[in-house]
């Protein structure tokens, strides 16, 4: 099958214009080609950010609101006469700010892009000039707000993200090490979109383990855990699969063990062949019948082409091994595993909220 045929499919199956029989065939071919179900994931995901287009010229109508409305010489006489009104107001929304800015940005860029004018060379500086002239009154109103707070600016690190998994169903996630390691705080976002406080309450460099609990009052219990933690090692040339964040959307990554240890022989770990990003670090490792065979460590090695995972038994010791006093609410790990009988469009459907992106943020 060309490039050109695979898109037009993933198009059909996309849009729901495949029939029953289609969708059925293409869904089996996404199961057993991994790289087929990454591009399906990617072109969902682009093509959900390309539907914005049709809202630019909106978008370009409020930018130049925004600009004008914003005065930065103003907004400071503004912020000595009402200082902590305006620092509670940036501190509630100054995310959606940035966010809203790099929206714009995409949103240019892509218009660039499909009427041509980057092939030609032909862009738009008055366009981006406006964009420029908002971030910078941006950053300026984010400078004197931090001043007046006493406090240096606090930003996401946009290297520090990754995926962790629940544990128990009262809100215990665990994740690598090195994803929370030095974060002044951190933050959890499930599959719905809904993000979560969370505290760390537990760090092991050795192994590359971290134990977070979310505190946030909105969170509400999860249903049982649908997976168990395999105790026993798993065979070389298994089928494994992975689902984590390494993008800003849930990513299900297919492959095999293709060995028994890990980096430099790390008896702890094993070696996969499953594509991973830095962002799948501290996602779960699967085996084809949905028990949880390790955690996966995606920091970068001098070994192209090759990820590892924590084995389940260490991670278990790990959790045992946190101090009870640590804990305000017990963690009772799962025996049972609903996800054996299930094939794997269901088990997705099964472990997706139980999945979560660790987002986390430093001064």
């Amino acid at each position: 099958m060309s490039e050109k045929e695979l898109l037009d499919q993933i198009d059909r199956y996309l849009n729901g214009e495949m029939t029953k029989e289609e969708r059925a065939r293409f869904e089996s071919l996404r199961i057993e080609d991994a790289a087929v179900n990454e591009k399906v994931v990617e072109h969902k995901h682009f093509v959900g950010l390309i539907k914005q287009y049709g809202e630019r010229l909106e978008l370009e109508r409020r930018l130049d609101a925004i600009h004008e409305e914003i005065d930065v010489h103003t907004l400071e006489d503004e912020l000595m006469m009402h200082p902590s009104g305006i620092v509670r107001l940036w501190r509630n929304h100054h995310s959606k700010i940035s966010v809203a800015a790099s929206i714009a940005i995409f949103a240019v860029l892509c218009t660039l892009f499909f009427t041509g004018y980057l092939a030609n060379r032909e862009i738009n500086y008055l366009e981006v000039g406006r964009i420029q002239r908002l971030e910078k009154s941006q950053k300026a109103l984010s400078n004197k707000v931090n001043q007046l707070d006493g406090n240096k600016s606090v930003r996401t690190n946009p290297g520090i993200k990754g995926t962790g998994f629940a544990i128990s169903s009262n809100g215990y996630i665990v994740t690598d090490y090195h994803v929370v390691n030095g974060a002044d705080s951190v933050y959890v976002q499930s599959y719905d979109g809904k993000s979560y406080k969370a505290r760390v309450i537990n760090l092991a460099a050795d192994p590359d383990v971290a134990i977070l609990q979310i505190t946030d009052p909105s969170f509400k219990a999860l249903p049982p855990i649908p997976y168990n933690f395999k105790k026993a090692e798993s065979d070389i040339g298994e089928n494994v699969f992975t689902v984590g964040y390494p993008i800003d959307a849930m990513v299900l990554g297919m492959g095999y063990l293709s060995a028994g240890s890990g980096y430099q022989g790390d008896s702890t770990s094993y070696q996969i062949s499953v594509p991973v990003n830095p962002g799948n670090s501290g996602g779960p490792l699967l085996d084809n019948k949905g028990n949880v065979i390790g955690i996966v460590d995606a920091k970068q090695t001098n070994m192209a082409g090759t990820a590892f995972a924590l084995k389940s038994s260490y991670l278990m010791k790990a959790i045992e091994n946190i101090p009870s006093d640590s804990l305000n609410k017990p963690i009772n790990l799962n025996n049972k595993n609903v996800l054996a009988t299930l094939n794997r469009v269901q088990q997705i459907k099964k472990l997706q909220n139980y999945i979560f992106m660790i987002r986390v943020y430093n001064q």
